[in-house]
């Protein structure tokens, strides 16, 4: 499947794509030991915007990064069970590492929502009395000082 399309003599612009569907399987691999999608980037040797331009042009590339992203996440997770306690085979629970990942693995029950709201008296608008425009009485002060100077400069 080529995403160049030709020109009206008939010839590609650009040079052509280095995509191989062999690549897929490679991805999938990648996925499996925890590469984030910038590491598969970097192990195929391309740059971000070719993995994303490839990901659009080719179905079975675009399945096979969905397949890596699940798998990594699944690698991801076998990790941090298999680190939940601080030395394996002790009593010791890495409680940072257990709060963090029941927030990711359960939101509803266990994330931290902190939510401020401000409003008004009676839960109405916030009200404004006074706005005051420093940046006026600042020239306005400037002025009269100018204006200060030049009559005392006049009057010597």
């Amino acid at each position: 499947m080529t995403t160049k399309t030709p020109t009206a003599n008939g010839k590609f612009r650009g040079r052509p794509s280095k995509y191989d569907p062999a690549y897929c399987e490679g991805v999938v691999k990648l996925g499996q030991l925890g590469y984030t999608r910038s590491m598969i980037a970097n192990e195929l040797g391309i740059g971000w915007r070719n993995l994303q331009n490839w990901e659009g042009a080719h179905e079975e590339f675009r399945v096979a990064l969905e397949q890596a992203r699940h798998d990594a996440m699944a690698y991801m997770e076998r990790l941090a069970l298999e680190h939940m306690v601080e030395s394996p085979g002790g009593p010791k629970l890495n409680t940072g590492l257990w709060s963090r990942s029941m927030a990711a693995r359960f939101p509803n029950d266990y994330r931290d929502n902190s939510k401020v709201e401000v409003s008004g008296r009676n839960g109405g608008a916030i009200e404004v009395d006074v706005v005051h425009d420093f940046a006026q009485t600042l020239m306005d002060d400037l002025l009269a000082a100018r204006q200060a100077d030049a009559k005392s400069d006049s009057s010597d």
